[in-house]
């Protein structure tokens, strides 16, 4: 084993996220989300873990496809009520000295003025360990308490997003030279105006006239993630990425996926290597078999199948409500998650049911968990990586804290001890950390194009 796993712990800033109905679970803390203490713990036993990561998804909307409206979904607390996730990132850093924070904001209500000095304030406040996760959005919902009548369409809104990283890339990385911060107390000068420039974009989407507000930060542009399996969304993720996540219903369907995006970075000028591609995993841990298989019969207890058809029909676009239980789920193209429509309708040789979708959900997610001993858990992950070359694993909750302790504690040590997960961080920044190289983009990344070249620092008279 020569690739050293990648993990991150996913959540998000509300009570069920992927797993659902696992809140009623007597030892899961995932009511307290809204809470302080909540995120520092969750922060120390992440950093406890040496995990690369805490990834917290957002979702701008609810989810109100499944059964013509929102009720089920309020009703098992899927995704709703939901906090704003980048509130949460400065008091988990304040605890903590390595774990990086993807976080995720969607840039189809955020305007890039704002947005570009908000990601710079918690690269800031991170001292570099921030991370931005680019979403377009994929709910009507969204689009009406934003004051749209709907959401533009998919491959609409990737077009927007292109543009939109061509702003916040010239705000992040052309509007502050390296050198204009002079801080010079005895000479009155804390910047060099000449150093300052006005970025102007005048594109189809947005329009920019504008200083960037924030002085450099030390990435300057935040580590890129990006969650896209469908063609479009690989060819956003290939130009941009850096971390990508990726579905694939089995290792041959994954494997395709991360080939094709490689091969796409490869043909927009950069390193395949470049990109760290991680796969959604939830793992129920024991240190024997029997042990594992005894916890996940309590979890499948308190597991809600209503809840997660409840996500899935607004995550595909399609009310599984309406559907007999041995009718073929059919192609309806539409402007949700085109990559799960396709994987249910065109990726897999046997036609998807809602009974089959539904024996999948055991835990409350249409992603089965893997349950076993601590050793044949490491032996999946591995298995994984080596099989589809993706690069790591984004760790979703199940009982929380109780199935990142389990993670922790139990299959950490036994990725470390056979050669494939890191005993200690790297130094320096989230970028640092995970490719071990400069703490900002490399020139082959599209931001190249709008880095100034270094020039003298202005001597104070």
């Amino acid at each position: 084993m020569t690739k050293e796993i990648r993990l991150n712990a996913f959540d998000m800033n509300c009570v069920g996220h992927i797993q659902h109905g696992m809140w009623t679970h007597p030892r899961d803390h995932s009511t307290e989300y809204n809470t302080i203490e909540y995120w520092q713990d969750l922060a120390r036993l992440a950093e406890r873990g040496k995990l690369d990561g805490i990834f917290l998804a957002d979702i701008v909307g609810v989810y109100d496809v499944y059964r013509s409206g929102p009720a089920p979904s309020i009703v098992d607390a899927v995704q709703i009520p939901v906090n704003d996730p980048m509130m949460v990132v400065p008091v988990m850093a304040a605890v903590t000295e390595h774990i990086g924070f993807g976080v995720t904001a969607n840039l189809t209500y955020e305007p890039p003025y704002l947005f570009a000095r908000r990601m710079s304030t918690l690269d800031h406040l991170t001292r570099g360990r921030v991370g931005w996760n680019i979403v377009t959005g994929y709910l009507d919902s969204a689009a009406r308490g934003m004051g749209l009548a709907a959401q533009p369409d998919h491959d609409r809104r990737y077009d927007a997003a292109d543009e939109y990283m061509s702003v916040v890339y010239q705000l992040w990385e052309a509007s502050w030279e390296d050198g204009a911060v002079l801080r010079d107390k005895s000479n009155r000068i804390f910047a060099d105006p000449a150093k300052i420039h006005r970025v102007r974009h005048q594109g189809r989407h947005y329009q920019v006239d504008a200083i960037h507000l924030a002085e450099p930060s030390p990435q300057r542009t935040p580590v890129l993630y990006q969650a896209g399996s469908s063609t479009r969304g690989r060819e956003f993720a290939a130009t941009h990425a850096e971390c990508v996540f990726v579905f694939g219903a089995d290792k041959r369907i994954t494997r395709e996926i991360v080939a094709d995006i490689r091969g796409r970075a490869a043909a927009n000028g950069r390193d395949p290597r470049d990109i760290l591609i991680f796969y959604n995993r939830a793992a129920v841990v024991g240190r024997t078999r029997r042990e594992a298989e005894e916890k996940y019969r309590e979890y499948h207890k308190h597991a809600s199948v209503e809840g997660a058809l409840a996500h899935f029909s607004s995550s595909t676009g399609l009310d599984f409500s309406r559907y007999e239980q041995d009718e073929p789920i059919r192609y309806v193209k539409n402007d949700a998650i085109n990559s799960a429509v396709e994987t249910l309708t065109t990726m897999s040789a046997e036609p998807w049911t809602l009974r089959r979708i539904v024996g999948r959900m055991a835990l409350g997610s249409r992603n089965p968990a893997i349950v076993g001993s601590a050793e044949e858990v490491a032996d999946d992950l591995i298995a994984w990586v080596e099989e589809t070359d993706i690069d790591g694993f984004n760790l979703s909750r199940i009982v929380t804290p109780e199935s990142l302790e389990d993670f922790v504690d139990l299959v950490v040590p036994i990725l470390q001890e056979r050669g494939a997960y890191k005993r200690d961080y790297l130094p320096g920044t989230l970028r640092e950390k995970l490719f071990g190289r400069s703490r900002l983009l490399p020139p082959s990344h599209p931001v190249g194009a709008y880095r100034r070249p270094a020039t003298c620092n202005r001597k104070s008279s």
